[in-house]
C-alpha cells in the first residue's frame, strides 16, 4: 500500500487510505526515525509525565478547517526550530519514511494524512540526531503544552497549533489509533524518536506531540 496520496495545488487531493487501514501500517511501522545515532551527551529530553495529551478543549472558538495545500515550513518558536518540509510517504519496509537524514534541519508531511489546517490529523515527523549530532527534533520532548507549532503553507496561509499533549511511546505498544485518529477538527501531531537507545535496536519509543489548530494567519 502506498501512503503518498497528496494530490496537487491546482486539484483536489486524491482520495486517501482510511486511517483504520494506515494506522495498522504505522502501529507496526512507526520505528521511524531509524538512523538515529543516540549517542551525544546524554540523549535528547524526554517528556514529563505531567506532559501527558488531555483531549479536552481549550475552550476557544476554533478556526474553520482550511482546505488542501501543501505545507512549505514547520516553526516551533519554543525550540527555535524553522524547518523546511518535504513530503513522506511510506517505505518499502511498510515504515513511515524519513527525510533524508544527511540534512539534520529537515522535516517531512506524511502525505497519507490531511495536510495542516485541513480537518484530520496532520503529521510532520523528523530526526532527532543523525552521524553529526542533534537534529532537527532533537528538543521535542522538552516541549510544553501551551506551546505553539506553526505551520507555513504553500498557500501562503499559515496554521498555528496549539500544544495540549507531549508524550513517549513504546514501538512495541504505538497506539496508533490514539495518535492518528481524527478528534473531527484540525490536529497535528509531531514525531520523532525518544526513549532507551541501544546500538544494536536504536530508539525504543517514539515522541509524539498532540497539538490543535487555535490560530489562522
Amino acid at each position: 500500500m502506498s501512503a503518498s496520496q497528496s494530490g496537487d495545488e491546482e486539484g483536489q487531493p486524491k482520495k486517501r487510505a482510511p486511517w483504520g487501514v494506515i494506522a495498522l501500517v504505522l502501529l507496526t511501522g512507526l520505528a521511524l526515525i531509524r538512523n538515529g545515532s543516540g549517542e551525544f551527551d546524554i540523549g535528547p529530553p524526554q517528556p514529563a509525565s505531567a506532559a501527558a495529551a488531555d483531549a479536552r478543549g481549550s475552550g476557544k472558538s476554533a478556526p474553520a478547517p482550511l482546505p488542501f495545500s501543501v505545507p512549505d515550513r514547520v516553526r516551533i518558536p519554543a525550540l527555535q526550530v524553522n524547518a523546511p518540509v518535504t513530503p513522506v510517504g511510506i517505505d518499502p519496509e511498510g515504515w513511515v519514511d524519513a527525510p533524508p537524514p544527511e540534512d539534520p534541519n529537515l522535516s517531512g508531511w506524511f502525505t497519507g494524512a490531511v495536510t495542516p489546517g485541513e480537518k484530520g490529523t496532520a503529521v510532520i515527523v523528523g530526526h532527532v540526531d543523525n552521524k553529526q549530532g542533534p537534529a532537527v527534533f532533537y528538543g521535542l520532548g522538552a516541549l510544553k503544552k501551551g506551546n505553539r507549532v506553526q505551520v507555513l503553507r504553500k498557500d501562503q496561509k499559515t496554521a498555528v497549533f496549539e500544544i495540549y499533549g507531549i508524550e513517549v511511546f513504546e514501538k512495541a505498544n504505538f497506539p496508533g489509533t490514539r495518535v492518528y485518529g481524527s478528534t473531527g477538527a484540525p490536529e497535528l501531531r509531531v514525531i520523532t524518536c525518544g526513549g532507551g537507545f541501544s546500538k544494536q535496536n536504536g530508539y525504543d519509543g517514539n515522541v509524539v506531540v498532540f497539538a490543535r489548530l487555535v490560530e489562522v494567519r
